[in-house]
Protein backbone atom coordinates (compact mmCIF):
# COMPACT_ATOMS: atom_id res chain seq x y z
CA UNK A 1 0.00 0.00 0.00
CA UNK A 2 1.61 3.25 -1.11
CA UNK A 3 1.79 6.08 1.41
CA UNK A 4 1.86 8.94 -1.10
CA UNK A 5 -0.86 10.70 -3.08
CA UNK A 6 0.86 10.84 -6.47
CA UNK A 7 4.35 11.01 -7.91
CA UNK A 8 5.83 14.21 -9.31
CA UNK A 9 9.01 15.04 -11.20
CA UNK A 10 10.19 18.63 -10.79
CA UNK A 11 12.72 19.67 -13.42
CA UNK A 12 14.64 22.76 -12.39
CA UNK A 13 14.15 21.88 -8.72
CA UNK A 14 17.44 23.53 -7.79
CA UNK A 15 16.14 26.88 -8.98
CA UNK A 16 13.87 29.49 -7.49
CA UNK A 17 10.33 28.51 -8.49
CA UNK A 18 11.15 24.80 -8.79
CA UNK A 19 12.41 24.53 -5.20
CA UNK A 20 9.24 26.23 -3.93
CA UNK A 21 7.12 23.87 -6.05
CA UNK A 22 8.83 20.88 -4.45
CA UNK A 23 7.85 22.15 -1.00
CA UNK A 24 4.22 22.61 -2.04
CA UNK A 25 3.95 19.16 -3.60
CA UNK A 26 5.42 17.49 -0.53
CA UNK A 27 2.81 19.27 1.62
CA UNK A 28 0.15 17.88 -0.73
CA UNK A 29 1.39 14.34 -0.07
CA UNK A 30 3.33 13.71 -3.29
CA UNK A 31 6.46 11.59 -3.67
CA UNK A 32 8.79 14.05 -5.42
CA UNK A 33 11.98 13.64 -7.43
CA UNK A 34 13.79 16.92 -7.97
CA UNK A 35 16.24 17.29 -10.85
CA UNK A 36 18.64 20.08 -11.75
CA UNK A 37 22.18 20.77 -12.84
CA UNK A 38 22.66 22.43 -9.45
CA UNK A 39 21.39 21.94 -5.91
CA UNK A 40 19.16 24.59 -4.30
CA UNK A 41 21.35 27.49 -3.25
CA UNK A 42 19.59 28.82 -0.18
CA UNK A 43 17.98 25.85 1.59
CA UNK A 44 18.01 22.07 1.60
CA UNK A 45 15.69 20.43 -0.89
CA UNK A 46 12.52 18.84 0.46
CA UNK A 47 12.33 16.39 -2.44
CA UNK A 48 12.22 12.69 -1.55
CA UNK A 49 15.07 12.32 -4.00
CA UNK A 50 17.25 14.91 -5.71
CA UNK A 51 19.19 14.00 -8.84
CA UNK A 52 21.90 16.27 -10.18
CA UNK A 53 22.46 16.10 -13.93
CA UNK A 54 22.23 17.80 -17.31
CA UNK A 55 18.79 17.79 -18.93
CA UNK A 56 20.38 18.61 -22.28
CA UNK A 57 21.51 14.97 -22.36
CA UNK A 58 18.65 12.81 -23.75
CA UNK A 59 20.03 9.65 -22.11
CA UNK A 60 19.93 11.32 -18.73
CA UNK A 61 16.38 12.57 -19.36
CA UNK A 62 15.28 9.06 -20.37
CA UNK A 63 16.36 7.73 -16.99
CA UNK A 64 15.02 10.71 -15.03
CA UNK A 65 11.49 10.19 -16.35
CA UNK A 66 11.30 6.66 -14.96
CA UNK A 67 9.80 6.22 -11.49
CA UNK A 68 11.15 3.04 -9.89
CA UNK A 69 9.09 3.01 -6.73
CA UNK A 70 9.95 4.51 -3.38
CA UNK A 71 12.31 1.64 -2.60
CA UNK A 72 14.24 1.93 -5.85
CA UNK A 73 15.75 5.33 -6.49
CA UNK A 74 17.31 6.84 -9.60
CA UNK A 75 20.68 5.18 -9.05
CA UNK A 76 19.35 1.68 -8.29
CA UNK A 77 18.77 -0.99 -10.89
CA UNK A 78 15.28 -2.51 -10.83
CA UNK A 79 13.55 -4.83 -13.31
CA UNK A 80 12.11 -2.76 -16.13
CA UNK A 81 8.66 -4.18 -15.47
CA UNK A 82 8.68 -2.26 -12.18
CA UNK A 83 9.29 1.09 -13.89
CA UNK A 84 6.37 3.52 -14.17
CA UNK A 85 5.94 7.05 -15.52
CA UNK A 86 5.42 9.90 -13.08
CA UNK A 87 1.89 11.18 -12.57
CA UNK A 88 2.97 14.78 -13.06
CA UNK A 89 6.02 16.58 -14.46
CA UNK A 90 6.73 20.24 -13.68
CA UNK A 91 9.15 21.68 -16.24
CA UNK A 92 10.88 24.81 -14.91
CA UNK A 93 14.39 24.06 -16.19
CA UNK A 94 15.67 26.78 -18.52
CA UNK A 95 18.58 29.09 -19.19
CA UNK A 96 17.30 32.36 -17.80
CA UNK A 97 17.87 35.39 -15.63
CA UNK A 98 16.90 39.01 -15.18
CA UNK A 99 17.10 41.83 -17.70
CA UNK A 100 20.86 42.08 -17.25
CA UNK A 101 21.20 38.56 -18.66
CA UNK A 102 18.22 38.19 -21.00
CA UNK A 103 18.06 41.55 -22.77
CA UNK A 104 21.70 42.34 -23.54
CA UNK A 105 21.73 40.16 -26.68
CA UNK A 106 25.01 38.60 -25.63
CA UNK A 107 23.44 35.34 -24.41
CA UNK A 108 20.74 34.78 -27.05
CA UNK A 109 22.17 31.69 -28.76
CA UNK A 110 23.00 30.01 -25.45
CA UNK A 111 19.55 30.72 -24.02
CA UNK A 112 17.73 29.40 -27.06
CA UNK A 113 19.86 26.30 -27.57
CA UNK A 114 19.86 25.20 -23.94
CA UNK A 115 16.17 25.77 -23.23
CA UNK A 116 14.86 24.31 -26.48
CA UNK A 117 17.10 21.25 -26.12
CA UNK A 118 15.76 20.56 -22.65
CA UNK A 119 12.13 20.86 -23.76
CA UNK A 120 12.66 18.64 -26.79
CA UNK A 121 14.33 16.00 -24.63
CA UNK A 122 11.56 16.01 -22.04
CA UNK A 123 8.75 15.71 -24.57
CA UNK A 124 10.40 13.15 -26.82
CA UNK A 125 11.53 10.89 -24.00
CA UNK A 126 8.08 11.07 -22.42
CA UNK A 127 6.55 10.16 -25.79
CA UNK A 128 8.78 7.09 -26.01
CA UNK A 129 7.94 6.08 -22.44
CA UNK A 130 4.22 6.51 -23.14
CA UNK A 131 4.53 4.30 -26.23
CA UNK A 132 6.00 1.57 -24.06
CA UNK A 133 2.91 1.55 -21.86
CA UNK A 134 0.62 1.92 -24.86
CA UNK A 135 2.02 -1.35 -26.22
CA UNK A 136 3.63 0.24 -29.28
CA UNK A 137 7.10 -0.88 -28.25
CA UNK A 138 8.85 -2.81 -25.49
CA UNK A 139 6.74 -5.32 -23.60
CA UNK A 140 4.51 -7.95 -25.04
CA UNK A 141 0.79 -7.72 -24.28
CA UNK A 142 0.96 -10.47 -21.66
CA UNK A 143 3.47 -8.76 -19.37
CA UNK A 144 2.84 -5.07 -20.07
CA UNK A 145 1.73 -3.17 -16.94
CA UNK A 146 -1.64 -1.48 -17.12
CA UNK A 147 -1.78 2.17 -16.04
CA UNK A 148 -4.84 4.20 -15.13
CA UNK A 149 -3.22 7.57 -15.94
CA UNK A 150 -1.15 9.44 -18.48
CA UNK A 151 1.67 11.70 -17.36
CA UNK A 152 0.64 15.36 -17.30
CA UNK A 153 3.38 17.93 -18.05
CA UNK A 154 3.41 21.54 -16.89
CA UNK A 155 5.50 24.02 -18.87
CA UNK A 156 6.50 27.38 -17.42
CA UNK A 157 6.36 29.96 -20.20
CA UNK A 158 6.83 33.69 -19.72
CA UNK A 159 5.11 36.99 -20.36
CA UNK A 160 8.21 37.83 -22.42
CA UNK A 161 6.53 36.02 -25.33
CA UNK A 162 3.92 38.79 -25.74
CA UNK A 163 4.38 41.12 -28.74
CA UNK A 164 6.41 44.25 -28.23
CA UNK A 165 3.87 46.35 -30.16
CA UNK A 166 1.27 45.76 -27.41
CA UNK A 167 3.66 46.95 -24.71
CA UNK A 168 4.82 50.32 -26.01
CA UNK A 169 2.51 52.36 -23.78
CA UNK A 170 3.68 51.97 -20.17
CA UNK A 171 0.23 52.92 -18.89
CA UNK A 172 -1.83 50.56 -21.07
CA UNK A 173 0.00 47.34 -21.96
CA UNK A 174 -2.07 44.54 -23.48
CA UNK A 175 -1.12 41.10 -22.17
CA UNK A 176 -4.34 39.21 -22.70
CA UNK A 177 -3.67 35.62 -23.72
CA UNK A 178 -5.33 36.13 -27.11
CA UNK A 179 -3.05 39.10 -27.85
CA UNK A 180 -0.03 36.85 -28.44
CA UNK A 181 -0.41 36.85 -32.22
CA UNK A 182 0.78 38.19 -34.62
CA UNK A 183 3.92 37.20 -32.74
CA UNK A 184 6.62 39.80 -32.12
CA UNK A 185 8.47 39.29 -28.80
CA UNK A 186 11.15 41.86 -28.04
CA UNK A 187 13.85 39.30 -27.18
CA UNK A 188 15.16 35.91 -28.28
CA UNK A 189 14.23 34.67 -24.79
CA UNK A 190 10.61 35.56 -25.58
CA UNK A 191 10.77 33.87 -28.99
CA UNK A 192 12.12 30.70 -27.36
CA UNK A 193 9.28 30.70 -24.85
CA UNK A 194 6.72 31.12 -27.62
CA UNK A 195 8.27 28.33 -29.69
CA UNK A 196 8.34 26.02 -26.69
CA UNK A 197 4.66 26.71 -25.98
CA UNK A 198 3.87 25.59 -29.52
CA UNK A 199 6.15 22.57 -29.09
CA UNK A 200 4.19 21.38 -26.04
CA UNK A 201 0.88 21.98 -27.80
CA UNK A 202 2.11 20.05 -30.85
CA UNK A 203 3.07 17.02 -28.72
CA UNK A 204 -0.36 17.21 -27.15
CA UNK A 205 -2.10 17.21 -30.54
CA UNK A 206 0.08 14.61 -32.26
CA UNK A 207 0.97 12.28 -29.39
CA UNK A 208 -1.74 12.81 -26.78
CA UNK A 209 0.57 14.05 -24.03
CA UNK A 210 -1.53 16.08 -21.55
CA UNK A 211 0.07 19.49 -21.06
CA UNK A 212 -0.58 22.62 -19.03
CA UNK A 213 1.05 25.95 -19.92
CA UNK A 214 1.34 29.13 -17.83
CA UNK A 215 2.83 32.48 -18.75
CA UNK A 216 4.60 33.78 -15.65
CA UNK A 217 4.80 37.52 -14.97
CA UNK A 218 7.90 38.51 -12.98
CA UNK A 219 7.90 36.03 -10.11
CA UNK A 220 9.91 37.11 -7.05
CA UNK A 221 10.38 36.35 -3.39
CA UNK A 222 12.65 34.76 -0.78
CA UNK A 223 15.24 32.23 -1.94
CA UNK A 224 15.52 33.77 -5.40
CA UNK A 225 18.80 34.88 -6.95
CA UNK A 226 19.63 38.31 -5.51
CA UNK A 227 23.09 39.10 -6.86
CA UNK A 228 25.51 38.05 -9.58
CA UNK A 229 23.77 39.41 -12.69
CA UNK A 230 20.83 37.03 -13.13
CA UNK A 231 18.58 38.48 -10.44
CA UNK A 232 15.18 39.97 -11.25
CA UNK A 233 14.31 43.62 -10.61
CA UNK A 234 12.69 43.23 -7.13
CA UNK A 235 15.69 41.33 -5.77
CA UNK A 236 18.17 43.74 -7.39
CA UNK A 237 16.37 46.78 -5.97
CA UNK A 238 16.03 45.21 -2.52
CA UNK A 239 19.75 44.42 -2.52
CA UNK A 240 20.73 47.96 -3.52
CA UNK A 241 18.44 49.48 -0.89
CA UNK A 242 19.73 47.06 1.76
CA UNK A 243 23.34 48.09 1.16
CA UNK A 244 22.47 51.80 1.00
CA UNK A 245 22.47 54.19 3.94
CA UNK A 246 19.62 56.58 4.58
CA UNK A 247 19.63 59.40 1.95
CA UNK A 248 21.99 57.42 -0.31
CA UNK A 249 21.53 57.20 -4.07
CA UNK A 250 21.15 53.94 -6.00
CA UNK A 251 21.44 53.31 -9.75
CA UNK A 252 18.24 52.60 -11.66
CA UNK A 253 18.25 51.48 -15.32
CA UNK A 254 16.43 53.85 -17.64
CA UNK A 255 14.25 56.72 -16.48
CA UNK A 256 12.26 54.44 -14.15
CA UNK A 257 8.93 55.07 -15.85
CA UNK A 258 8.78 51.62 -17.42
CA UNK A 259 6.00 49.59 -15.79
CA UNK A 260 5.74 46.02 -14.55
CA UNK A 261 3.74 43.83 -12.20
CA UNK A 262 5.40 41.38 -9.81
CA UNK A 263 3.98 38.22 -8.25
CA UNK A 264 5.18 36.63 -5.02
CA UNK A 265 6.42 33.08 -5.52
CA UNK A 266 3.94 31.54 -3.04
CA UNK A 267 1.08 32.87 -5.15
CA UNK A 268 2.71 31.53 -8.31
CA UNK A 269 3.05 28.04 -6.85
CA UNK A 270 -0.60 28.02 -5.74
CA UNK A 271 -1.83 29.02 -9.21
CA UNK A 272 0.46 26.48 -10.88
CA UNK A 273 -0.80 23.67 -8.67
CA UNK A 274 -4.42 24.61 -9.38
CA UNK A 275 -3.73 24.61 -13.11
CA UNK A 276 -2.23 21.12 -12.95
CA UNK A 277 -5.25 19.77 -11.07
CA UNK A 278 -7.67 21.27 -13.58
CA UNK A 279 -8.82 20.24 -17.05
CA UNK A 280 -7.72 23.56 -18.52
CA UNK A 281 -4.67 23.38 -20.78
CA UNK A 282 -3.84 27.07 -21.15
CA UNK A 283 -1.79 28.99 -22.02
CA UNK A 284 -2.84 31.24 -19.16
CA UNK A 285 -1.30 34.22 -17.37
CA UNK A 286 -0.08 33.79 -13.81
CA UNK A 287 0.77 37.18 -12.41
CA UNK A 288 -0.30 40.23 -10.45
CA UNK A 289 -2.36 43.09 -11.87
CA UNK A 290 -0.80 45.62 -9.48
CA UNK A 291 1.23 47.55 -12.06
CA UNK A 292 3.92 49.94 -10.85
CA UNK A 293 6.75 51.93 -12.38
CA UNK A 294 10.30 50.91 -11.55
CA UNK A 295 10.60 54.19 -9.66
CA UNK A 296 7.62 53.11 -7.55
CA UNK A 297 9.26 49.73 -7.00
CA UNK A 298 12.30 51.53 -5.57
CA UNK A 299 10.06 53.66 -3.37
CA UNK A 300 8.29 50.55 -2.07
CA UNK A 301 11.59 48.89 -1.14
CA UNK A 302 12.76 52.09 0.54
CA UNK A 303 9.52 52.30 2.53
CA UNK A 304 9.91 48.70 3.71
CA UNK A 305 13.53 49.45 4.69
CA UNK A 306 12.56 52.67 6.48
CA UNK A 307 15.01 54.70 4.38
CA UNK A 308 14.96 57.69 2.08
CA UNK A 309 16.56 56.60 -1.20
CA UNK A 310 17.42 58.81 -4.18
CA UNK A 311 17.66 57.48 -7.74
CA UNK A 312 20.44 57.86 -10.29
CA UNK A 313 19.04 56.93 -13.70
CA UNK A 314 21.61 55.22 -15.93
CA UNK A 315 21.66 53.35 -19.22
CA UNK A 316 20.90 49.64 -19.04
CA UNK A 317 18.81 46.87 -20.62
CA UNK A 318 15.14 47.73 -20.17
CA UNK A 319 12.88 45.32 -22.05
CA UNK A 320 9.44 46.59 -23.08
CA UNK A 321 8.07 49.91 -21.83
CA UNK A 322 5.04 48.40 -20.10
CA UNK A 323 3.88 44.96 -18.97
CA UNK A 324 1.08 43.91 -16.66
CA UNK A 325 -0.71 40.61 -16.20
CA UNK A 326 -4.33 40.27 -17.27
CA UNK A 327 -5.97 37.69 -15.01
CA UNK A 328 -9.45 37.55 -16.53
CA UNK A 329 -8.92 34.08 -17.99
CA UNK A 330 -7.42 32.44 -14.90
CA UNK A 331 -10.17 33.88 -12.72
CA UNK A 332 -12.74 32.43 -15.11
CA UNK A 333 -11.14 28.99 -15.53
CA UNK A 334 -9.57 28.34 -12.12
CA UNK A 335 -11.12 30.83 -9.74
CA UNK A 336 -7.62 32.00 -8.78
CA UNK A 337 -6.46 35.51 -7.99
CA UNK A 338 -3.46 36.90 -6.15
CA UNK A 339 -3.99 37.84 -2.51
CA UNK A 340 -0.80 39.64 -1.46
CA UNK A 341 0.20 43.18 -2.38
CA UNK A 342 3.55 44.15 -3.86
CA UNK A 343 4.52 45.81 -0.58
CA UNK A 344 3.81 42.60 1.34
CA UNK A 345 5.97 40.64 -1.09
CA UNK A 346 8.78 43.20 -0.98
CA UNK A 347 8.67 43.09 2.81
CA UNK A 348 9.29 39.33 2.78
CA UNK A 349 11.95 39.58 0.08
CA UNK A 350 13.81 42.53 1.57
CA UNK A 351 14.12 41.01 5.02
CA UNK A 352 15.23 37.67 3.56
CA UNK A 353 17.95 39.44 1.55
CA UNK A 354 19.03 41.30 4.70
CA UNK A 355 19.53 37.93 6.38
CA UNK A 356 21.57 36.70 3.40
CA UNK A 357 23.75 39.81 3.52
CA UNK A 358 24.31 39.25 7.24
CA UNK A 359 25.37 35.64 6.55
CA UNK A 360 27.82 36.78 3.89
CA UNK A 361 29.24 39.40 6.25
CA UNK A 362 29.79 36.81 8.97
CA UNK A 363 31.43 34.52 6.42
CA UNK A 364 33.74 37.34 5.33
CA UNK A 365 32.34 37.67 1.81
CA UNK A 366 31.44 41.32 2.13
Amino acid sequence: MRDYKKTALVLGAGGFIGSHMVKRLRKEGYWVRGVDIKYPEFSDTEANEFVQGDLRDPRFVERVLQFKGVQGNFYNQVPYRLVEPFHEIYQFAADMGGAGFVFTGENDAEIMQNSVTINLNVLEQQRLLDETFDGKQGWSECNRPVLDFRTKIFYSSSACMYPEYNQLDPDNPDCREESAYPAAPDSEYGWEKLFSERLYLAYNRNHGIPVRIARYHNIFGPEGTWHGGREKAPAAICRKVAYAQNDDTIDVWGDGTQTRSFLLVDECVEATYRLMQSDFMGPVNIGSEEMVTINQLVDTAAKVAGKTIKKNHIDGPLGVKGRNSNNDLIREKLGWDYTQTLEEGIHKTYHWIMLEIAKDFVDGEE
